[in-house]
């Protein structure tokens, strides 16, 4: 398989909250069927990264429709390699628990934080603002919130004619913005083969 590295992601979050909805990043429906085509595709690609780019990934795929607290109704999960940590769930957890409160990606939301606060802040500052801007549960002392994640890799999926947010595709275990662009490239992809 030959080596294709990832774009850079943009960091202005209305680009990327754009992106996120428009046509080319809307599925015409999801079903696990799709959540396979995706998850597989989303491994293939993981493995096809640069040395430079490619770590063990952990790949969750989760409709939206888990209700009072319930768990997440898990429609495709997988390592990509030997390598992941038991931590990489808890990063899959975090960065869904994002997409499905505010509707966006965890990687557009960290940009949201960082535009309120000015290039250059530093990564502990973006975290604190952001726990204390939405008054999050933090167990640490407001440094990071406990059940959300502002870090890329988490993903809406949407479907054409729905309201919100179907699904969540989160990578977990490259870098936090490679974790974002695989899976926007992937999902981009996938739809122009036509899924």
């Amino acid at each position: 398989m030959a080596s294709q590295a990832l774009s850079a992601p943009s960091r202005d979050p209305q680009t990327l909250i754009a992106l996120e909805a428009s046509p080319e990043q809307t599925f015409q429906s999801f079903t696990a069927d799709t959540a396979w085509t995706l998850g597989t595709a989303l491994r293939e690609r993981i493995l096809s990264l640069p040395s430079t780019q490619r770590k063990p990934a952990l790949i969750s795929i989760a409709s939206a429709t888990a209700t009072g607290g319930g768990p997440p109704h898990i429609l495709f999960q997988c390592a990509t390699e030997s390598g992941t940590v038991p931590d990489n769930e808890n990063w899959v957890r975090r960065k869904r628990n994002t997409v499905l409160r505010w509707g966006i990606s965890s990687w557009a939301m960290r940009q949201k934080t960082i535009a309120g606060l000015g290039a250059g802040a530093p990564a502990a500052e973006v975290e604190s603002a952001f726990v204390k801007k939405f008054a999050l549960a933090s167990g640490n002392g407001g440094a990071v919130a406990d059940e959300y994640a502002i870090h890329g890799g988490g993903y809406p999926i949407r479907v054409r004619g729905v309201e919100g947010v179907v699904a969540v595709a989160v990578v977990s275990g490259l870098k936090q913005e490679d974790d974002h662009q695989v899976v926007a490239e992937t999902i981009k992809e996938v739809l122009a083969r036509g899924n």
